[in-house]
């Protein structure tokens, strides 16, 4: 099982890190980056082997439009720099999987601006590649976006991971869907249908809540099961390619109106404990999960539990 890491964003915010809205979690990166490197440090104490690169809210949207157009760069460059100086401290051997967020906010699809994006994302590879051993698409949401982050990766030699984000607030049993409204099926079909675009070695699922993940690790594995053209390049000779995998938050359910991740900080469920975390885990598992960790409102507590279930 490989083991990522969990919610830096809010674990950032639970240690006393500088953090506040619009900033997120690049407010850390501004103003106290030795918080980043002792919360990369707690998740790997905790049994993650792979870490991302605090780079989500490295976006004009959290930072604004001047901060990207003048410290972009230099952000990226120390957000890589601590997590690649993080997994090589690390008792054990560690990855560094560079995070590439939305470009226009979470859960907003209908914000997506394909030629902008692409400038942008190809800003995220030049910045993070010197210091990433894979490249993970984080909260995409629709196919527009996905497909963007594919083709800025299609000659990339290093192995690409598409983590996508779910409706949870009015799923659809058996037909999982992305935010968009758009089918989860919809967007396997057109991986890997041009040479434009990279061929992901690992589908994920993350910031949505946990009850629904199975739901689509399972039409995952359905659909794979019955095409065979998907190449392996993650880099780990144990597992069968394409890798699934789930990174579950712990949020309240956001119905699309909510206005915006800067809109409000929201609470964390009280039920999504360690223990509840970990049988949720040992689910997707079963199911054909080869990658768990967490997002939002996962704590190194919880990758601890799933890590002494799933050995167990």
């Amino acid at each position: 099982m490989i083991i990522l890491d969990g919610g830096l964003g809010r674990h950032l915010q639970a240690m006393g890190a500088p953090f506040r809205q619009p900033e997120w979690s690049a407010l850390a990166l501004m103003e106290g980056p030795e918080f980043i490197t002792k919360a990369h440090a707690a998740f790997i104490e905790a049994g993650a082997n792979i870490i991302t690169t605090n780079s989500y809210a490295v976006v004009p949207f959290h930072i604004g439009e001047d901060r990207f157009r003048d410290q972009a760069g230099a952000l990226l460059d120390l957000a890589g720099q601590l997590a690649r100086g993080a997994a090589d401290a690390a008792p054990h051997p560690v990855k560094v999987a560079a995070g590439v967020p939305p470009m226009f906010g979470s859960y907003q699809p209908d914000k997506f601006d394909a030629k902008r994006a692409a400038d942008m994302i190809a800003l995220f590879r030049r910045h993070l590649d010197p210091y990433a051993d894979l490249f993970m698409a984080e909260t995409h949401s629709s196919i527009a976006e996905a497909r963007c982050f594919l083709e800025v990766f299609a000659d990339t030699t290093k192995p690409v991971w598409l983590s996508l984000t779910l409706e949870d607030a009015h799923p659809v049993a058996g037909k999982p869907m992305l935010r968009s409204g758009e089918l989860l099926t919809d967007l396997l079909a057109i991986i890997g249908a041009g040479s434009n675009m990279a061929v992901p070695s690992a589908t994920l699922f993350n910031c949505s809540q946990p009850e629904i993940m199975d739901d689509a690790v399972q039409a995952v594995v359905t659909y794979l099961n019955d095409r065979a053209n998907f190449n392996d390049k993650a880099g780990f000779a144990d597992k069968v390619p394409p890798l699934v995998g789930v990174l579950a938050n712990a949020f309240p359910l956001i119905e699309k109106t909510y206005g915006g991740a800067n809109q409000t900080l929201h609470e964390l469920r009280g039920d999504i404990t360690p223990d509840a975390y970990a049988d949720y885990a040992v689910k997707w598992a079963a199911s054909g999960a080869r990658i768990i960790g967490g997002c939002c409102g996962i704590s190194p507590e919880h990758l601890r539990q799933v890590v002494a279930r799933l050995n167990g």
